[in-house]
């Protein structure tokens, strides 16, 4: 019998997500992601830190699915064995695999297969639930993202069948979430009614044509953004001249012959910044601060410039083929990070003196080149005097005077001078975006009229048009770069940071490339094609997440600020200053604020608070005051699920922990959350980590969340060191060996990935309680956990053959570098090795009373393990390093001649890089790292070689 006024306790079936994720199919899918531009939703307005849709999809899958597993089994199926709930498990799995392929995004079939397995789900609950408020069968219960960001998240939660909510205190945030929930629904199914931009063909038929979905709103969008570039065109298009191709221009260039007497399109003009130089001989005469000479790297179309000096005067001449003198590299004036040398006398320029003459206002600018364009082709040709002339010609702008932050997350500009927002765009460039801003209220006003007096329908169009021409300011700026390989401007944030940049190109915005309001508005309609079908309305609004007057009785998965890794509200303005130009005559609302809000921002930010601790310690409070509304949620039966990517390791007295991950997870548990699960999903793709020769952080642990028990007991801290000794190396085998049909965890992430399993264990208890009876800090219980790491692998040394073992040890205490004999000689010995025996293993050189490890270019390509007889695992591992240098397919079929060695290099690859991480050896641990990231790929290489030659079975 209930006692009376207690509530009643929810049954709460266990999710997929608790017990069993197919993570490799969803890492695989991420990771392919990246690869897609066009019609992807992401292409709408650039935002930071998204999360692949493959990843949101199927995380939000797997936590509103009820696992068919345990002793409850699933349906009607009661009492069903552990065989059955496994072959279930696999059928889900399937369809998360077929739910995740972008080619999938909106096919309807496999979308209603995955809602009514949802559906299913909840029906199940309720009848679990029966009689509960809340549990109605017959509608699922709102979602909800109070840190919605780019809108990935609350967007594929609409996609399977939710009403979804987003909120974001960031207006830019806001309007990109209203972009992709909440006004498409609203208007699906509408016809276009703009007219069709000059000299497009006129349809033959609108009886035929199809505006299902979200087609005509895109039609729509990208009619009036032809509209808005031809009036702008008509206002300002004479700022931007073409370059007359003359025979003066094309002597010695075989490549400008065919176009002499042609009026060719400006691409871009090129610009390098200048300062004084600092030798006084030279009386102040402004020099070039210029990375690099480098133009074009095409093959075949390779472009530099070359300095031509006479006197205190100098310019930039054009050249084809490869630099010669000054560089052959091409390198420029620049001779370090902020350090470049004077053109005219060779004397450095500090980059102390640059900052100096900056915060002066001694900084300019010079042209230096202007591409232009060719048939299929850039071509590039010397600064045109006139060209000078007219960008010269525009006055300078007073309306962007808001000041830049004195010091904030990624930002390094303030210190060369250029202290407002106006500073970050050329007077021309300002000229062009205001232009384009004073463009959006007539716009609306138009389509509202087109639209039969609708005006919710223009401001909805204007509203996507002001995203286009604030996305076209990423590419017209100051801060832009030159891609010498794809021939074009590479946009600003090309990370989450303003960085200083020396030479820029200001690109043509009417020459149908990047910049371009029409390639913005282009890429925009694409994007909203592509958004769900589904006519389920969404909301957005701005909102503090700790202001959210209720989550109860919905579902949450968020994607919150990391710490102190991204300052998105300094960040956002730069668009910002723009959407609020565009929008604040039909849409108000929106952009109601000057700038973003900052204070209210939660995030770790120093320059908001006094100090460090300061910072930590709001952090700290206002996430936990967050976590506990997601606490309350937890009466529907579904767990929360939180994405976190932080990477910091900081050393105390007793050990390593991280404050970005003991600051949040202190949050999660102080709202008396709980970790039921943990999940590293990866979106980068390996060759792109080494391209950029990255050792950062590939992957978002989530972590799934459910209330913990009012009635959880206190332990021991001897009980819970216990159960970690016992549970986490089961979790870091299987997050290391991609068994389970999970992908292995890069051992980059490795560390942040075993914090789940570990605090799930911690999370669990209300306390673990030290010998003094106090209770345990959560630094300390990372501590514990990161210590318990490296006992996993120091006990598989043992597994380990004796010349590998010297090798582990003798690169702990050396690295690569030479060592003395006699300390290898009594190494050797104690491993149970010798000096001679490792030599003649092949992994060690040995001479002049010296020893060293031999390096991954020192061994030899023709070694085949099937005839060396003496094969220690560390020889293995550092040959397959040195294939992968060529491909994975090398590597694999290296790998496929010694199968034995599989499980024993992954092993060492870990512990290596972890090791290396620590010590701050970025270039080894980036080696073993990438070795583990492309492990997949050349196990599957492996399998095909052996199936040709002999036999293999590496399961």
């Amino acid at each position: 019998m209930k006692k009376k006024g207690r509530t009643p306790k929810i049954k709460a079936p266990k999710k997929l997500i608790e017990v069993a994720l197919p993570l490799d199919v969803i890492n695989k899918a991420s990771a392919r992601e990246k690869s897609i531009r066009h019609g992807h939703p992401s292409t709408l307005h650039l935002w930071w830190a998204r999360r692949p849709l493959a990843a949101a999809r199927a995380v939000l899958f797997a936590q509103l699915v009820n696992d068919p597993g345990g002793e409850r089994g699933w349906g009607k199926y009661k009492g069903q064995t552990k065989e059955d709930a496994a072959k279930e498990r696999q059928r889900l799995f399937r369809l998360i695999e077929q739910l995740v392929q972008w080619e999938n995004t909106n096919n309807e079939e496999v979308l209603d297969q995955a809602r009514e397995e949802i559906r299913k789900s909840w029906r199940e609950t309720c009848e679990l639930n029966k009689g509960l408020p809340g549990f109605d069968p017959e509608k699922l219960p709102p979602f909800h993202d109070p840190f919605a960001g780019g809108g990935t998240i609350p967007l594929e939660a609409q996609r399977l069948g939710l009403e979804a909510h987003a909120s974001d205190l960031n207006p830019v945030a806001v309007l990109i979430n209203k972009a992709m929930i909440e006004i498409p629904p609203k208007f699906a199914g509408r016809p276009p009614v703009g007219p069709v931009p000059k000299g497009e063909k006129q349809k033959r038929s609108k009886v035929t044509e199809d505006w299902s979905g979200t087609k005509g709103l895109a039609e729509d969008v990208r009619r009036y953004g032809a509209w808005m570039r031809e009036e702008a065109f008509k206002k300002i298009g004479h700022l931007y001249p073409p370059v007359k191709i003359t025979k003066k221009m094309a002597n010695g260039r075989s490549d400008l012959e065919p176009y002499i007497g042609q009026e060719r399109t400006v691409i871009a003009w090129l610009w390098c910044r200048t300062v004084p130089s600092p030798n006084p001989a030279m009386g102040g005469t402004q020099v070039p601060l210029i990375s690099s000479y480098w133009l074009s790297k095409k093959k075949g179309k390779e472009a530099y410039l070359e300095p031509v000096v006479k006197g205190k005067k100098w310019h930039f001449a054009v050249r084809r083929g490869q630099p010669g003198s000054p560089a052959k590299t091409g390198k420029g004036t620049k001779i370090g990070r902020g350090k470049f040398k004077c053109l005219l006398s060779g004397t450095a320029i500090p980059s102390d003196y640059i900052r100096a003459q900056g915060m002066k206002g001694g900084l300019s600018n010079r042209m230096t080149a202007i591409v232009i364009s060719g048939k299929n082709e850039r071509l590039y040709v010397e600064f045109v005097p006139e060209h000078v002339e007219c960008a010269d010609s525009i006055p300078t702008y007073s309306g962007l005077k808001t000041d830049l932050p004195k010091r904030a997350l990624g930002f390094r500009v303030q210190n060369y001078g250029l202290l407002k927002h106006g500073d970050l765009f050329t007077d021309r460039q300002q000229n062009n975006l205001m232009t384009l801003s004073a463009l959006i209220a007539p716009a609306a006003r138009r389509i509202e009229k087109d639209a039969g007096d609708d005006r919710h329908y223009g401001v909805a169009v204007a509203t996507y048009l002001a995203l286009a021409t604030s996305k076209a300011a990423d590419y017209n700026s100051n801060l832009c770069s030159w891609s010498t390989s794809r021939g074009q401007a590479a946009h600003v944030f090309t990370r989450q940071a303003l960085p200083m940049v020396w030479d820029f190109p200001e690109v043509n915005p009417f020459a149908e490339a990047a910049g371009d309001v029409l390639v913005s508005a282009k890429g925009i309609a694409k994007a909203i094609e592509n958004l769900p079908l589904s006519p389920i309305q969404g909301e957005a609004l701005q909102c503090d997440a700790r202001e959210i007057p209720s989550l109860i009785g919905r579902i949450v998965s968020t994607d919150p600020p990391y710490f102190d890794n991204i300052g998105y509200a300094n960040l956002s303005d730069f668009f910002y200053i723009w959407l609020r130009r565009a929008l604040k005559g039909i849409a108000p609302e929106l952009v109601s604020t000057i700038l973003t809000p900052k204070e209210p921002e939660l995030i770790a930010s120093s320059s908001l608070h006094d100090n460090k601790a300061e910072s930590e310690d709001y952090f700290l409070t206002s996430m936990t005051r967050v976590m506990h509304g997601f606490s309350m949620t937890g009466g529907m039966g579904f767990p929360v699920t939180i994405y976190y990517a932080f990477k910091q390791s900081e050393k105390h007295e007793d050990g390593e922990a991280s404050t970005g991950w003991e600051t949040f997870i202190g949050a999660v548990l102080a709202s008396g959350l709980a970790l039921t699960g943990t999940w590293p999903t990866r979106s980068e793709r390996a060759e792109r980590m080494r391209s950029l020769a990255s050792n950062a952080l590939a992957s978002a642990i989530v972590l799934v969340c459910r209330p913990r028990p009012e009635d959880a007991p206190s332990v021991s801290r001897r009980q819970f060191l216990r159960e970690l000794r016992q549970e986490l190396p089961l979790a870091l085998e299987l997050m290391i060996s991609g068994a389970k049909g999970q992908s292995p965890v890069a051992p980059v992430d490795l560390q942040q990935a075993a914090i789940g399993p570990g605090m799930a264990i911690f999370s669990k208890y209300k306390e673990v309680l030290e010998a003094d009876g106090s209770p345990m800090p959560v630094r300390q219980a990372l501590i514990h956990i990161n210590r318990a790491i490296d006992d996993y692998f120091s006990e598989a040394e043992g597994d380990l053959d004796i010349d590998t073992r010297f090798c582990v040890t003798w690169f702990e205490q050396h690295a690569f570098a030479n060592g003395k004999f006699g300390e290898a000689d009594v190494l050797a010995r104690a491993k149970g090795t010798s000096v001679e025996g490792v030599v003649e293993a092949g992994v060690v050189q040995s001479g002049r009373g010296n020893v060293r490890l031999l390096q991954v270019s020192e061994y030899p390509a023709d070694w085949d393990p099937r005839e060396d007889k003496r094969v220690p695992t560390w020889e293995a591992l550092h040959h397959l390093c040195r294939t992968l240098d060529d491909s994975e397919a090398e590597a694999g079929k290296l790998l496929a001649a010694m199968p034995h060695m599989q499980e024993p290099v992954r092993q060492l690859a870990y512990r290596l890089h972890i090791f290396c991480e620590r010590k701050g050896w970025a270039d080894d641990a980036l080696r073993y790292n990438t070795l583990m990231t492309s492990w997949s790929a050349i196990v599957e290489h492996s399998l095909r070689a052996g199936h040709v030659g002999e036999q293999l079975n590496l399961a």
